[in-house]
């Protein structure tokens, strides 16, 4: 045997045939951790702490169940052989079907409603994130996977959020803060990472008394209302700078480094340009909060702490702070 070779883990089970409900349970949950049937009741998956951790517990439940049960450490006897284990969890065909699935459901796309469209994204989010738990050795398909994924939840964030704002070339004035308090902001409904971006800078840094208006069109901006990210607002995209970076420009707030460095975020998620480690997280997470929340109002609220929390690491890292709360100190 080569020793320099990973181990592999073994699991060889056997239930009674009374235990027709035991059975399908420990199956399904066989099946969930992405197990290689070598023959009926002998799986196969590669060492780790974690898989070791739940093969052990489909142990336990089987000998609950009146069954047998024994976890094995397997070392491979040739790289040949190693490569033969492999070969058994290659996700390939597996992320080829995902890919044709979101091929098929792309179609659907231009005509669907907004909560279907939510609905869809839950569903194969949930789909694919499966996938990948069981992908244990990740290659090429599943980097193709993941390209065909995001450019998909791009499609359909475009779809929900129409009236992305086109860049204008101008200068970007110096405004005083005392000027914009206790007033009306308007935006695009369906609040995504610029959007909501924004509304907590200017109720943290602007306005702490802001009152939030969410368009269903941008024509339907109150008169009285100062407008945010879209075509013809007061603080829209200039250059290169999407909206979040035009209102730290517009109210002295870049020399704040905590700052420009969530607005780099914001960019990096808004128009692709850049690269900041923590930005895939907090798409991740606002794409889940957005898919549970009943309201801009909600996700709001609820995004807040945790772009709370991306100033003060940030800030703590830069060694720069005017967060007090709620105004700039």
């Amino acid at each position: 045997m080569d020793q320099s070779l990973p181990d592999w883990q073994l699991l060889v089970i056997s239930l009674p045939t009374n235990s027709a409900t035991g059975r399908m349970r420990i199956w399904r949950a066989l099946k969930a951790l992405g197990c290689s049937a070598l023959r009926d009741g002998v799986y196969l998956l590669p060492a780790s702490a974690r898989l070791r951790q739940s093969l052990g517990d489909l142990a336990s439940d089987t000998v609950r169940e009146g069954g047998d049960a024994w976890l094995l450490n397997v070392q491979p006897a040739s790289a040949a052989e190693h490569a033969a284990y492999r070969a058994r969890f290659d996700r390939s065909g597996d992320y080829a079907r995902f890919e044709q699935t979101l091929a098929q459901a792309r179609q659907s796309i231009p005509d669907a409603a907004a909560p279907d469209l939510n609905r869809l994204l839950r569903r194969l989010r949930r789909d694919y994130d499966t996938l990948r738990a069981i992908d244990y050795f990740p290659g090429d398909a599943s980097a193709k996977a993941e390209a065909a994924w995001k450019d998909f939840v791009n499609t359909v964030e475009s779809a929900l959020s129409e009236g992305e704002p086109q860049a204008v070339q101008a200068a970007i004035p110096r405004l005083a803060i005392k000027d914009y308090r206790r007033r009306v902001w308007a935006t695009r409904r369906h609040l995504w990472v610029d959007r909501v971006a924004s509304a907590w800078l200017i109720r943290r840094f602007i306005d702490a008394a802001a009152r939030f208006v969410w368009l269903e069109s941008p024509a339907d901006c109150p008169n009285d209302a100062l407008g945010f990210d879209f075509d013809g607002a007061a603080f829209t995209h200039v250059g290169a700078r999407v909206t979040f970076e035009v209102l730290l420009a517009s109210f002295g707030l870049d020399e704040d480094r905590g700052l420009v460095r969530l607005g780099a975020l914001v960019r990096v998620l808004d128009t692709g340009n850049g690269f900041v480690p923590e930005a895939a997280g907090f798409e991740a997470m606002l794409a889940g909060i957005r898919q549970g929340t009943a309201g801009d109002d909600h996700l709001l609220q609820e995004v807040t702490p945790i772009l709370d929390a991306l100033y003060a690491h940030f800030s703590s890292e830069s060694g720069q702070s005017t967060f007090q709360g709620g105004i700039p100190a």
